[in-house]
């Protein structure tokens, strides 16, 4: 697990996207794993901003979104297709057939799951998932106490989670959200915090006891995790001097290995 902290949410949001961005670029066939929410929504900016000064091509890119609410048609507002159509596929060329989304409206709950988790599967698995984390620890919809090992399934909403998505106004109960075990299989994960809202999860996800109270922790089992936050969603990491000097010095690695080199 790498620990990224940075200044400001735009800092933040810059970093992001240009990992996104790189990734695209280095694998124009990428299968990218997308969140929703406030957190994401200067990261899509910023990646929508590349695409237009013609720094990266989606043609051949496919994506999943990590979850949905269970009761309403596509098109409203309140979805998450409508979300992901206004913030970033409406403005970038990825193909719409190649973008999915947990259906708003099935027939059938637990077949929608499984075939869902099929063509993740049939898409070659999960490159880049991109997480938000709830005020709890949740990732996706993976609410406290949820299975670790668990695959794509519909969750109820817990209160604090209706509060903080929808305030006081009436929202969806249910949502179908891919499973921890699911994220966990993507291939290299990154979860992005902004305010000090979101500090308590953010300790307890980084330096607490992995715990399916707060299911984010399971991401210290994960080879290719890396937690970018700003300072606010740091301020309670006992360790966070530290992981800004190894942030900071990384990179002088290669000039070691450099310096070895000239004089073998």
């Amino acid at each position: 697990m790498e620990i990224i902290i940075l200044p400001s949410y735009e800092q933040v949001s810059h970093e992001v996207s240009a990992r996104i961005v790189s990734a695209v670029q280095k694998k124009p066939d990428i299968v990218l794993g997308l969140a929703t929410g406030n957190t994401m929504l200067g990261i899509y900016e910023k990646v929508v901003q590349a695409y237009q000064l013609g720094k990266v091509n989606f043609k051949k890119v496919k994506s999943f979104n990590l979850d949905e609410y269970i009761g309403f048609d596509p098109e409203e507002s309140i979805t998450f297709h409508s979300y992901m159509n206004h913030h970033l596929f409406s403005h970038i060329n990825i193909p719409a057939q190649n973008t999915h989304i947990p259906p708003s409206r099935p027939t059938n709950i637990d077949l929608a799951c499984r075939e869902y988790e099929h063509k993740i599967k049939k898409s070659g698995g999960i490159d880049l998932q991109l997480l938000g984390i709830g005020r709890e620890g949740h990732i996706g919809f993976n609410e406290p106490s949820s299975s670790l090992q668990a695959r794509t399934r519909v969750k109820t909403l817990t209160e604090t989670t209706l509060k903080d998505n929808f305030g006081p106004k009436k929202g969806a109960r249910f949502a179908i959200t891919m499973g921890i075990g699911t994220i966990m299989d993507s291939r290299e994960v990154i979860l992005v915090a902004s305010g000090e809202e979101k500090a308590v999860a953010i300790s307890r996800a980084v330096e607490g006891p992995i715990s399916s109270s707060c299911p984010a922790s399971i991401l210290q089992f994960h080879k290719q995790a890396k937690i970018i936050i700003d300072e606010k969603a740091a301020v309670f990491l006992s360790k966070k001097d530290y992981y800004k000097w190894v942030w900071n010095h990384k990179n002088e690695v290669n000039d070691v290995i450099k310096d070895n080199q000239n004089k073998s």
